[in-house]
């Protein structure tokens, strides 16, 4: 098949595409390579995706050429954004709406007209239910963000629908529940916390550590993606994908400061605006529809996690 990935340089994007590679499927990677975390990360998550089958597109998707960049694509993996909740509220909200609003319409504007277009899957959040009346929660539970990224994933989500339901392109909205694992971008909690255990260095937790998360392991991620492109479905279909942990921050740290073998130096300081209580999400659509569920636990992809962790950190200075 012939794919195209947007956002391939970034944790979820390059992972996906490395799985598209290994089973044969030449792949065009679309990326604008912002500084919203370091640059070399993605240089080297793009090295890792080194084939003949795969061309790299250097640009932001709303000045680019798209319609020679999609041409011929049976599957579109729309995993391009402006990631996090701190920095969506002020003035910086401007580099929300552009690059997870309007560029997910320009995508399917021209999406209409591929005739190739086997698939469409949007990388949506969990983030724009905001503190759910419910848990965990289903696919049906009214949306409601709390926080101006929030607002800007659930505008995409609801255009993805939109072009579904009003000109049949085949489009699928995954509802990510915090992906963790090896390669998972810097500024994220696990990455944060597990460089910070062993440079020996201070975790900081925003909150008493007592929200409750679902985190959803990147290999089943991936695969969630990967049966949302190859199984028919109704298009403007949404679906969760969450890893069913319901786990307070505080025992995830618990359970680092095992795999790490010595003590964390945690810090706790004051919560930020936007950032929900608690996540969970009803896989009970997604397991009937696409046969998919996760497959590795907290736990086991923490493991997992810590090892990638020492590796990329270690010898490292806590300064950096």
């Amino acid at each position: 098949m012939h794919i195209v990935i947007t956002g391939v340089a970034g944790f979820v994007g390059s992972a996906i595409a490395r799985r598209m590679l290994a089973e044969g499927h030449s792949v065009v990677g679309i990326d604008s390579l912002t500084s919203y975390y370091d640059p070399k990360i993605k240089l080297a998550n793009l090295g890792d995706l080194k084939s003949s089958k795969f061309e790299f597109i250097e640009g932001d998707i709303n000045y680019i050429d798209l319609a020679d960049a999609l041409d011929g694509a049976e599957i579109i993996f729309h995993e391009a954004g402006q990631p996090g909740v701190r920095k969506s509220w002020g003035e910086e909200f401007s580099e929300y709406t552009n690059a997870n609003i309007l560029a997910t319409q320009k995508l399917l504007e021209v999406a209409r007209s591929i005739s190739t277009l086997r698939k469409f899957v949007y990388a949506s959040s969990s983030s724009l239910y905001g503190d759910a009346e419910g848990y965990p929660t289903s696919v049906e539970a009214l949306p409601a963000p709390i926080s101006p990224y929030g607002v800007s994933k659930l505008a995409a989500e609801h255009l993805c629908t939109l072009y579904g339901k009003n000109f049949g392109v085949p489009t699928v909205s995954l509802r990510y529940f915090t992906v963790f694992g090896p390669g998972q971008r810097p500024d994220m909690a696990f990455t944060r916390f597990m460089r910070a255990a062993i440079l020996d260095d201070e975790i900081q937790i925003f909150g008493t550590g007592e929200q409750i998360r679902d985190f959803t392991y990147i290999d089943d991620v991936v695969q969630a993606n990967y049966l949302a492109a190859t199984t028919d479905t109704v298009p403007g279909v949404v679906y969760n994908v969450a890893g069913g942990s319901s786990i307070s921050v505080n025992d995830v740290l618990k359970i680092v400061a095992e795999i790490h073998g010595s003590p964390l130096n945690v810090r706790y300081t004051t919560p930020v605006a936007g950032d929900v209580f608690q996540t969970g999400g009803d896989i009970t659509s997604i397991r009937r529809d696409l046969n998919w569920s996760s497959q590795v636990d907290v736990k086991e992809g923490l493991k997992r996690h810590y090892a990638w962790a020492l590796k990329t950190f270690a010898g490292q200075s806590a300064s950096l």
